[in-house]
């Protein structure tokens, strides 16, 4: 953090007041990524704030549009890579509607248990660190071990841990094997004990209680107006959630409660946030108990017949001509999209993650923009931090969850 002190006028007569223009970021640990905040301080307290982006910007949206709609996915692991698979599943979701492609419906609960767990993960994360701004370090260590064994489950799914690239347009690449059927049994069954444990450590904590209740305050009227969305907006007390008011992948079929704040502050979004795993688990049960229920061929079924789009078995390859094209031409990205504009959007684990397609029949968008809800919740930074102390600019930059590579894309 750098400073530079800055002189106020008063009326003749007064004592001359000076503030500290001081730099939180772009690096630095208590920003949770490559940003800066440009701090006016008068002591201890945030006067205004501003802030500047773009120091990680890769120009994703630009990329897309000389790539094949399944090359896009990787950049789509990029933007909130706390939650990756949340990205991947609503880029396919955006490509299905525009081909007009029909999942299946063990695709669909297939999908609903690996969004559900990489909410899981955000949410933890986000947490978590919440409560280490606030001093509770321990707190972060002792659930790390289970956003671990999360990140086990993708890596039996699709090989990946953290930028995933999981799924393919119209499905999954493969069916979930034994050892990720084991795997999330376990993380059934262990995690709401270590849940309610995080819990106990912190939701009725006194310090923690002070630090965040009050602090980064932002009212639904406001939160509206800026376009905020997810967690954050329904900590404000705005009952709005994509999954319940716009369903996709056959979440109509799942029956949960969206929780619903009061307040807006640091403190509502840590409780709603809780709240949602709980309602996360809930849901991944009743998606494991409907998949449970298919029998014989459609026990097997992981993708839709769109071999436009999907790579045949590499021993088809081998051995049948149509598969050898199929595969070449998805390769080499010679297959033609039909001409359209679509906007599809997932409730990611920070808000409504949006994509804006555009194509005029190449081979590739003619157009791509990704709603990033982190560059929404940004813009409010200086206002629900102006008047603050500077450790509650801290914490309430945490409890947005603002991820950089979200935010800058």
């Amino acid at each position: 953090m750098s400073e530079q002190i800055k002189h106020i006028k008063l009326p003749e007569g007064s004592i001359e007041k000076q503030t500290t223009t001081l730099n939180l970021g772009p690096t630095h640990p208590a920003t949770h990524g490559v940003m800066q905040n440009i701090l006016e301080m008068d002591g201890e307290r945030v006067v205004s704030a501003e802030q500047t982006i773009g120091y990680i910007h890769r120009a994703f949206e630009k990329l897309a549009e000389r790539r094949p709609l399944y090359q896009i996915t990787p950049l789509t692991d990029r933007l909130n890579y706390c939650s990756s698979p949340l990205n991947n599943m609503g880029w396919h979701m955006t490509c299905e509607k525009l081909l007009k492609i029909q999942t299946p419906k063990r695709v669909d609960y297939l999908r609903v248990i690996i969004m559900e767990l990489a909410r899981i993960a955000d949410h933890l994360i986000c947490n978590s660190i919440v409560g280490v701004d606030s001093g509770a370090l321990s707190v972060f260590l002792y659930v790390m071990q289970y956003r671990e064994l999360i990140y086990e489950i993708y890596e039996e799914i699709c090989g990946s841990r953290l930028t995933t690239n999981i799924g393919r347009i119209g499905g999954f690449e493969r069916n979930f094997n034994n050892t990720a059927w084991t795997k999330l049994e376990k993380f059934l069954a262990e995690y709401p004990a270590v849940l309610r444990e995080f819990e106990k450590l912190l939701q009725r904590n006194r310090i923690f209680m002070e630090r965040t209740m009050g602090v980064g305050a932002i009212s639904a009227e406001r939160a509206l107006n800026y376009g905020f969305t997810g967690p954050n907006l329904r900590a404000a007390g705005v009952d709005y959630d994509v999954r319940v008011h716009s369903p996709y992948s056959s979440y109509e079929d799942f029956s949960f409660e969206v929780p619903v704040g009061s307040t807006g502050d640091c403190y509502d979004r840590f409780l709603v946030r809780n709240q949602e795993m709980w309602q996360s688990m809930e849901i991944i049960k009743q998606a494991y108990q409907k998949i449970q229920e298919f029998k014989g061929a459609d026990a097997e079924v992981y993708h839709a017949d769109v071999p436009e789009y999907y790579l045949p078995e590499k021993k088809d390859v081998y051995t049948k001509m149509e598969a050898l094209i199929w595969h070449f031409k998805i390769v080499m990205g010679e297959t033609d999209i039909p001409k359209g504009e679509v906007y599809h959007s997932v409730e990611a684990a920070n808000g409504e993650l949006g994509f804006y397609l555009i194509s005029d029949g190449g081979r590739t968008p003619y157009r791509l923009h990704f709603r990033r809800p982190c560059f929404i919740y940004y813009q409010a930074y200086s206002e629900i931090t102006a008047g603050s102390m500077l450790s509650d600019a801290i914490i309430t930059l945490s409890s947005l969850n603002l991820i950089a590579g979200e935010l800058d894309a």
